[in-house]
């Protein structure tokens, strides 16, 4: 019986989980290869695919895919004045929400933070939660009954309405970030501060706003990366105004112009990166 016990203890099953405890990285490795080869393939590989789709055009007449490389959708976008116009205000709109999320979102996240008590902030996250329990579609379309010359705003439908609508709709996601900062930061600094003669704006200048930088930063990557390639918004409250996921949109459908709307969707991309390099030079990547 002592034999048997000791044979099956050391049987492959026991081989390769002694191994897997001795070689620590072959064990993670094994843990993230299920996940990484579904990021490098839905992920990573739609973006290439996207990419030479953009280096590709569509016949005239027929509307097939000519599998050729050119690059005629890109010199349009950069020759064509309408297209320059509408990726500058896709980008300001883009800007635009992402300072009014920040500036209704801070002092809400320090207040969820700092002042309120330990019960009270985890209600305070319910509430901030439940909007995104609600459809994104009723949301919008709450907005444009609101909006209209009948509603309780009247204000109309344009850019306007546009930066309205997706600032509502994006505040969570730069509250929650803040205010996981902000958890975070020692309440015994701000005593600090102020034994030391520091007044609220001079505490926040030099204590809060640099150790919730990261925080800020990992905020308004999800408000302004969502709101540069949103369309939907802009076609419910938009009006006439056009950004860029709309031309993605209209070229899909209408032109059946699948290459040219794979040059316009890489255009977000480029400007994403470009702002997650300028963040990453600041260290604030580092510190999340």
């Amino acid at each position: 019986m002592t034999t048997s016990a000791a044979v099956g203890r050391t049987g492959p099953r026991a081989r390769v989980a002694a191994f897997l405890h001795r070689h620590a990285r072959v064990r993670l490795s094994l843990l993230l290869s299920a996940p990484l080869a579904w990021l490098g393939l839905a992920y990573l590989g739609a973006l290439a695919a996207l990419f030479v789709t953009a280096f590709w055009s569509t016949d005239t007449f027929t509307g097939d895919l000519i599998r050729t490389f050119t690059w005629a959708n890109f010199q349009d976008l950069v020759t064509g004045d309408v297209y320059r116009t509408i990726a500058l205000r896709s980008l300001g709109v883009a800007v635009a929400v992402t300072l009014i999320d920040l500036i209704v979102a801070f002092p809400m996240a320090f207040a969820m933070a700092k002042l309120a008590s330990p019960r009270a902030q985890r209600w305070l996250v319910i509430l901030v939660l439940t909007p995104l329990w609600a459809s994104y579609l009723v949301k919008a379309y709450a907005w444009r009954v609101m909006l209209s010359a009948d509603g309780v705003l009247g204000w109309g439908y344009g850019l306007g309405a546009t930066i309205a609508t997706l600032s509502y709709l994006w505040l969570p996601y730069m509250i929650l970030p803040i205010y996981a900062g902000l958890e975070r930061l020692p309440s015994s600094l701000l005593d600090a501060a102020g034994d030391l003669g520091a007044r609220g704006w001079r505490t926040f200048r030099t204590v809060v706003w640099p150790l919730s930088f990261p925080a800020v930063v990992a905020g308004s990557i999800f408000t302004f990366s969502l709101s540069l390639g949103d369309y939907i918004t802009v076609k419910i409250v938009g009006g006439k105004s056009q950004l860029i996921g709309n031309v993605v949109y209209d070229n899909i459908g209408a032109a059946n112009n699948l290459p040219f709307a794979a040059a316009v969707a890489t255009v977000p991309v480029v400007i994403m990166l470009v702002y997650l390099a300028a963040v990453r030079r600041t260290g604030a990547l580092e510190n999340l």
